[in-house]
């Protein structure tokens, strides 16, 4: 059960990890200090319910279709393969750090459902969270509930880490060499679950 829960805890940090246009707006509200609590609340919680569809659902599927298993196991693998590939190919191409704090502020109400838009409207969050996630899971049959109850963790833990320790990482994320080490760490973590998954196929 506890490997099963720090995978799943991994497995979820890795993929909120990569800097989005969701991650991105937690980190502005932290550095502004605008609606913290309810921003990371949004996030944490939409992905927890993202991630239950994904490890439950995934697995019912799995029970009728078992032959969706192991080809899902293998597309989720490629797909981390290209994950890293790109974090890889930023991680050399650098670029210029992030200013989350620049623009205008919103009012709560225009904040929280603009995260909801970019955490919903995401194509991207449904292959990440919901089939990856799920795929992954199936790799601890019996064990799912500790493996989701994992990944949940890591997913409150980011986002209400990221907003509130937004001040801190401020100074560090305003460097572009920063982010080029930040690309080529998430490159590495993508590229050792997908050495996992088809190992474990």
């Amino acid at each position: 059960m506890l490997s099963a829960y720090l995978n799943g805890f991994g497995v979820a940090f890795s993929l909120i990890l990569a800097i989005g246009a969701q991650n991105a707006f937690v980190l502005k509200q932290g550095l502004r200090r605008e609606y913290v609590l309810p921003i990371a609340l949004v996030c944490a919680l939409s992905d927890a319910i993202l991630i239950t569809v994904g490890v439950f659902g995934f697995a019912a599927l799995t029970n009728v279709m078992p032959s969706l298993a192991p080809v899902m196991l293998w597309l989720g693998a490629i797909f981390l393969l290209a994950y890293g590939a790109f974090s890889f190919w930023r991680a050399w191409k650098g670029g210029a750090g992030l200013d989350p704090a620049s623009g205008k502020g919103l009012s709560l109400k225009a904040a929280v459902m603009f995260c909801l838009a970019i955490t919903w409207l995401n194509p991207h969050v449904y292959l990440d969270t919901v089939m990856l996630i799920g795929s992954v899971a199936t790799r601890f049959s019996g064990f799912e509930v500790g493996f989701w109850a994992g990944a949940v963790t890591s997913s409150f833990t980011f986002f209400f880490g990221l907003g509130y320790g937004a001040r801190l990482l401020a100074p560090i994320m305003a460097k572009p060499l920063s982010w080029r080490i930040l690309e080529a760490l998430i490159g590495c973590v993508m590229w050792a679950i997908a050495y996992g998954l088809i190992r474990g196929a």
